[in-house]
């Protein structure tokens, strides 16, 4: 019996891309596609393959991974629509939608543990929701807004994570250790 490890596990993928001003190395240890590189592709002007090593027309974009978030209870029958909704608006804001995290009030699961583990483990930078209304009391929660930009389809609008919440309007109590 040997403790050599077994190499279709150990030996990370490497593969090398040129492209204008320099090469992009990418390693990958998945099993399940070469291509797993994290938001990172190479997009061919023509119809040369990357594995012929003609990649003088390839060009390196970043595609800022997204989620799409919906409720069935409020898309009921919607909820292809509504699908096919976010997939658009992630496309035409320039996002790779990654998933539709559906969440089923039936189901009992806190509605947001599932969506913002994804967020985490896909580094997603924005979730897409059909409106407001799929989030509880209406309002984009300030625990997601904090990790993600939450972008809605109707009416189109984004709330941003780089703007910070607004304070509440009460004033905080003195602290001077003074007795009065």
């Amino acid at each position: 019996m040997t403790d050599e490890p077994d190499d279709a596990q150990a030996t990370p993928r490497t593969r090398l891309f040129e492209f204008p001003g320099g090469v992009l190395e990418l390693q990958s240890n998945s099993q399940d596609s070469a291509e797993d590189y994290g938001g990172f592709f190479l997009q061919l002007n023509d119809s040369t393959a990357i594995d012929g090593h003609d990649d003088q027309r390839a060009v390196m974009r970043y595609t800022p991974t997204a989620l799409g978030y919906l409720r069935t209870d409020v898309s009921g029958v919607s909820q292809q629509w509504d699908e096919s909704e976010i997939r658009r608006l992630a496309a035409r804001y320039g996002y790779d939608l990654a998933e539709i995290v559906l969440y089923d009030p039936v189901s009992g699961r806190p509605p947001f543990a599932r969506l913002k583990a994804q967020a985490t483990r896909l580094d997603a930078e924005a979730v897409f929701v059909p409106s407001l209304s799929h989030f509880e009391d209406g309002q984009a929660p300030c625990s997601l807004v904090q990790r993600l930009d939450v972008v809605t389809v109707h009416p189109e609008s984004t709330y941003s994570r780089r703007v910070p919440p607004p304070l509440p309007d009460h004033v905080p109590e003195s602290r001077t250790g003074r007795g009065t």
